[in-house]
Formats: structure tokens, sequence, C-alpha cells
């Protein structure tokens, strides 16, 4: 078991990674991930179509019998895959529409999202509570699969009006949201220019004369009419290059209403993150107008470099991605207040990649430089501190949960109490751990870790979901009175 103080009440609810969990991608031999070698796609589908009638059906059957029952409509992806490669083929071929299936399957491969493990939950307040008391949340999980690729998954569940938690099992399936073109913003667009050593008169003459959110469409002219005056301007092919990869991390994904929102996937689409989506912090945002958003920071990550990145919804099926800038925004572990304080957006940040600070702007996705609240002094936390999700509003002040890292890369819980008016000023703090890996639970993909990406509260009691070993999820409750009553003034 988990090391926790008696505040700590566990749900018995264990959440381990499900290797049934698969989604079907694009394949092509050849181009895998890692490695050296162009597409062998021409030479593939040569094969292909050599085959004689009679193997293309026996492998269609095969196919079907041991893969449709894991995906919703998998006819329609090789359909999708397929298309993708009929520019391979000679148009006067006439295929069957089962060898045209075979193709497609021969152009795809399954991919576990939850191969490796499940971790780093981040839960938030769903619906309305009923009657009776009892509301629903929404978690989102981050799945880690083979290359340790990270995507973002969901979970639903219920907490009753007494703190009683239930976790609902998933769907059958998992789908993977098509990507779309997205708004861009200019002030994020400068600013990661500026991070480039690229904001100078090419970026202005770009940008400037775009509104602050732009369609790619917007930018696209602009971009050609750089191009045009290359002769009179130095180094336009890098700003070009510059902003359309900037440009391809702001995208959209929806999702078909009546899929489950188990079953939902955000998948790493933008150059940034082509190598994961990373601990997802979702917060219930309520803006002065009463209007319900949620906002889902993360880090994405492309194999060497971290950038935070923005997510927003307000039905879960429906995302606008975009990325983040300003010297808060550096680094892993934004986490945005729930509503706006004397008018502006509120962030935790760890910008100095140890310390909890507090940072305030204008705009969601630019984020000025953030002040220090708590640095690390005492043994537990030693190596680093952080946030473990969005602060909690209550009458005494902002309830924030913390970690620390401390000897041996030992991840503990802690918290802290903020004013809320001034959430720079610490109220109060726990002086020691409430929750903390136990001797035989110290174990998982990277041991003697716990963690969270955030919780929520329904009445008195704080619903936690938290990592165990980056390996699997756990619930616990804690009551807001005790915890509160348990800190120390400061």
């Amino acid at each position: 078991m988990t090391t926790s103080t008696p505040l700590v009440t566990e749900t018995g609810i264990k959440l381990l990674p499900d290797h049934r969990r698969v989604i079907a991608r694009l394949f092509v031999p050849g181009r895998e991930d890692t490695g050296a070698g162009d597409s062998r796609a021409v030479q593939v589908i040569d094969r292909l179509l050599h085959l004689d009638e009679a193997d293309v059906d026996a492998a269609m059957r095969d196919i079907d019998e041991r893969f449709c029952g894991r995906h919703r409509d998998l006819h329609a992806m090789f359909r999708a895959h397929a298309a993708v490669v009929t520019s391979r083929i000679d148009s006067e071929a006439h295929l069957s529409t089962t060898r045209q299936l075979l193709i497609g399957a021969a152009f795809t491969h399954e991919y576990t999202i939850e191969g490796a493990s499940i971790c780093n939950p981040s839960a938030v307040l769903h619906s309305v509570q009923d009657m009776s008391g009892d509301a629903t949340f929404i978690m989102s999980v981050r799945g880690i699969g083979e290359g340790h690729r990270s995507s973002i998954g969901f979970r639903t569940g219920a907490v009753s009006a007494q703190g009683a938690v239930t976790l609902d099992a998933p769907g059958p399936f998992a789908e993977v949201g098509a990507p779309m073109p997205g708004l861009h913003h200019r002030g994020v667009l400068h600013a990661r220019l500026g991070d480039l050593h690229d904001d100078h008169e090419n970026a202005a003459f770009v940008l400037d004369p775009l509104p602050e959110r732009f369609e790619s469409s917007e930018l696209d002219a602009r971009l050609d009419e750089l191009e045009a005056e290359a002769a009179t301007r130095r180094e336009t092919a890098i700003t070009i290059a510059h902003l359309r990869e900037l440009a391809e991390s702001s995208y959209r994904v929806a999702f078909d209403p009546s899929i489950p929102i188990s079953e939902r996937v955000l998948w790493p689409n933008s150059p940034a993150a082509r190598r994961g989506m990373e601990d997802a912090r979702f917060v219930r945002f309520i803006d002065d107008d009463g209007d319900v958003t949620y906002f889902g920071t993360y880090t994405a990550y492309d194999g060497h470099n971290i950038e935070q990145h923005l997510l927003t919804t307000i039905d879960f099926a429906d995302f606008a991605v975009n990325p983040m800038a300003g010297p808060a925004a550096i680094g892993k572990g934004l986490a945005l207040f729930p509503r706006r304080i004397n008018g502006r957006y509120a962030a935790l940040s760890r910008s100095d990649r140890e310390s909890n600070g507090v940072a305030f702007s204008d705009d969601l996705h630019c984020w000025p430089v953030a002040e220090t609240i708590q640095s690390p002094t005492r043994s537990w936390e030693i190596l680093q501190l952080g946030n473990c999700g969005s602060p909690i509003e209550t009458a005494a002040g902002w309830l924030v949960l913390t970690h620390g890292v401390g000897p041996m890369r030992t991840y503990s819980l802690g918290a802290l109490l903020l004013d809320l008016d001034h959430p720079e000023h610490v109220l109060a703090r726990t002086d020691e751990p409430i929750l903390s890996p136990g001797v035989d639970r110290n174990a998982g993909y990277v041991p003697n870790v716990i963690y969270s990406c955030g919780g929520f509260t329904h009445g008195d009691t704080l619903v936690l979901p938290y990592a165990i070993g980056d390996q699997s999820i756990s619930i616990a409750t804690i009551s807001i009175r005790a915890l509160l009553a348990s800190m120390n003034t400061i």
C-alpha cells in the first residue's frame, strides 16, 4: 500500500494498463519510426497484386476473424489506408473489393496505447449534481505505448453525496480523432519565433497585418507574399520554414459524439509532440459570464524538447489544440486556476524546474514571468517541487496539491493554501507528505513515484486520482475540512 496520513481514504479502485486497448494506424513498410531506409510500398503492392484471388479471400477472412472485433469499423480504416497508396497502383488495374481491403490491411498496424503503462490522471467534475447529490466526472489518463509514446485517453465515473467513488468500465474500442486545421495565435507565433531568434523583420511582415486569431489560409497568403519578396529580403526561407512548422501545433480534433468518452484518444499530431502528449492537467474553468470551458495544459515532447500546449473543449468531443508561450510556460507543469482572479487568468508554474510559482496573464496562450511562492526546503522535496494539478477553490483559500521529489527520486504529495485574491501569498502548508509510495508499492515503470495531475471536490470530498510508479492508477478521497485543519499556517 501507499504510505498516507489518516486524512487519506483509499477507494479500492485500481486501474491497470489494458493491452486490449488498441488503435489502428497507417503503417508504411520501410518508413518505421526508427532506423534508416525509404518506403518499400511499391514492392509490397506489387506482391499484393500478384496474389491469386483465393489467397486474397483467405487472407481477408483471417484478418476479419482476428481483428474486426477489436475495432468499430476496421474496413473503413482499410479503405482509407488503401486510398493513401492508390497513386502507386496502375490505374488500369482492376481490383476486387477484397483485394482493396487487403492492400489497406497491409498498410495498417495496431498500436497498444497502454502497452507500457497508464498513469498521471487528471479528474474534473462533469455534470451538475442530480437531486440525490450524485455527480459524474471525467478523468484523463496518460497511456504509454511502444517507443514510450504517450497519448491522452479518458475514463468516466461518479461520486455520491457521501463521497463514494465509482469508475465506469471503458468502452470496448479506442479511437483516434481526425486532426483538422485550427486557429493560430499571433502572440504565440511571435514569442516562439523569438525563441528561435527569428522574430525580426520577416516575422513582422507576415504576422503583424493578421488579427490576433487567424486561420491557416490567412497565414498561407502572408507566407506567399513573403516568398514573393525573397529577392529583396534575407533569410525568408528560414522564417517560412519556422512558421510552417510552428503552425502545425495548432489544430482541431473532433470525435463523433456517439462515441463514448472512454473510447476517445488524443494522439500526438504535431511535430512538437511527435513523441508524446504528456501529463495533461484539466480544469473546469468558469468564466465571469458563467460559461464553462474545460482547459487542459499538457507537455508536448518531440524526443528532445518539451513545450507547454493547451487543449480547449466544452464537450470532450471537439478539442482545439494550441501551443503556449512565455517565460512562465517554459518546462513542465503549468496548471490553470479555475476562474479569473481580479480580471486576469492565473496559473501555477514551475518554469525554473524546481520551485512552485504563480503567473498572471490577459491571454491564456502567453504567460509572463512567474513569481516563486514555494522553494524546496524539506528533505522529502529537496530535489524539486511541482504542482499536482489546478488549484481548488475553498472558502479558506486556494487549495493546491503539490509533489516533492526527495532522495532516491521519491515523489510524495503535499499541499499548500493560497490567498483567494492574491494567490502569490501562501497562507498554510503541510509540513509532511500526505501520500508517499510505501515499501510494497514502490515498484513500477518508474519506481518510487506517487503523482497526480489533478482532482476535484464534491461537497467536502476531495476526489484524488493518482498514479503509482507511472504504472497504474488509484483513487483516494480526502476530507477538505480535515486537510485544511491539518495544515500549518505560514
